[in-house]
């Protein structure tokens, strides 16, 4: 698995051990009610994840947006799909995202990387 990739999975599994190892109701309803919201429903997965992508690529969460490029890959996203988002992403956003876009095309091909 690329560095990127395994480091970003281990630290984030690792964090969000202790977070939720503090028992904190709110914070576990908090992450209970992500977990829930992009599960399939009236859109499907795909899309929703695609939505995800685009606002923490608005919002510049790089660790958000890898998140959401990973889940894009899970749920077979192609590249071409993930790029197309990322372009609405980056015109809603302005220029201000494109170090962010750099970070997320890193990830995607790190992601087919690990596949291929």
């Amino acid at each position: 698995m690329s560095d990127i990739v395994s480091e970003f999975n281990t630290y984030r599994s690792k964090m969000n051990d202790a977070i939720l190892a503090d028992n904190n109701k709110v914070i576990k309803r908090i992450f209970n009610l992500d977990t829930n919201a992009f599960k399939e429903g009236a859109l499907d997965k795909k899309t929703k994840e695609l939505l995800g992508l685009v606002a923490s690529t608005v919002l510049r969460c790089d660790d958000c947006v890898k998140y959401h490029l990973e889940s894009s890959h899970k749920a077979g996203l192609n590249k071409e799909e993930v790029l197309e988002a990322l372009s609405i992403a980056t015109l809603v956003g302005g220029t201000i995202v494109i170090p962010h876009l750099r970070k997320a095309y890193e990830y995607w091909d790190a992601l087919e990387n690990n596949t291929n």
